[in-house]
């Protein structure tokens, strides 16, 4: 365990990649945390959030190329400030690998519960790893997957400081319906990656047909819908369909029209 003194620490991976980490023990210490790990700045946001440790190994191997020549290069292009939940899993590993094999720059922050994780070369029994292409880790206080759900939620405004921040769910399970839930509750955007399985599939089926929801799920989107902040974004669109609706949201100058053809907005329930 890091101590609490909110002084930063260099992880070194057994790969050679290093990234600072800090144990924040309280709420109150976020903003001291991210300035001593160098990340008070203000920068537009985007919250990953999805399939981990259940990710099937084929749809991820799907995904591959969604975050390599999408994701990865329009977040390098805009000059975001990825967070998500730091270990080596699921749609975690995804982004890492996907920043490595551009050779990106932006800032990739993994946000853990500390009893959950052990660091690089630790290996406890019991304990996940660390994704090694991250930049930041915030290891906060928890016990249980879900214990860092609203960490993320509330770091991703703290850094993005009145800068455009956007959620976006691939895959998921249970704890990233909760994720969807923190992001809502805190004001944020959602685009919901149809096409990619699981929590995203159900989300995108429900906002289409409300009556076949049940009820956690159909009470998840009403909440979105409630800050109209809930939108499906297909996946099997094209690379620069794509980018021009991320483009759009974090506006840059691209036709309004474009994003129009991948997103669906709540609005109509």
């Amino acid at each position: 365990m890091l101590s609490s003194n909110l002084s930063s620490l260099l992880l070194t991976f057994s790969s050679g990649q290093t990234a600072k980490a800090i144990e924040v023990p309280i709420w109150q210490a976020l903003p001291s945390a991210l300035e001593a790990v160098g990340l008070s700045k203000s920068r537009p946001v985007l919250v990953l959030i999805g399939g981990a440790c259940q990710l099937d190994p084929e749809d991820s191997h799907c995904l591959h190329s969604l975050f390599v020549e999408f994701l990865a290069p329009v977040v390098e292009e805009l000059g975001i400030t990825v967070v998500d939940g730091g270990t080596d899993a699921g749609v975690m590993r995804l982004m890492g690998q996907a920043r490595a094999a551009i050779n990106a720059s932006f800032p990739l922050v993994g946000v853990v519960p500390v009893g959950k994780v052990h660091l690089p070369n630790a290996n406890t029994p019991g304990k996940h790893g660390l994704e090694p292409h991250h930049t930041h880790f915030i290891l906060i206080p928890g016990q249980r997957w879900g214990d860092e759900s609203r960490w993320i939620a509330t770091i991703a405004s703290l850094l993005s400081n009145g800068e455009k921040s956007l959620t976006l769910l691939i895959n998921g399970g249970t704890i990233a319906s909760v994720d969807v839930q923190s992001s809502i509750a805190e004001g944020r955007p959602v685009m919901v990656m149809a096409g990619t399985g699981r929590l995203a599939d159900q989300i995108a089926v429900a906002m289409q047909r409300p009556e076949l929801a049940f009820p956690p799920l159909s009470a998840l989107i009403h909440m979105g819908a409630e800050i109209n902040g809930l939108t499906v974004c297909d996946a099997t669109q094209s690379t620069q369909q794509l980018s021009h609706a991320f483009k759009d949201f974090f506006a840059i100058d691209t036709p309004a029209d474009k994003a129009s053809e991948v997103m669906t907005s709540t609005a109509v329930l």
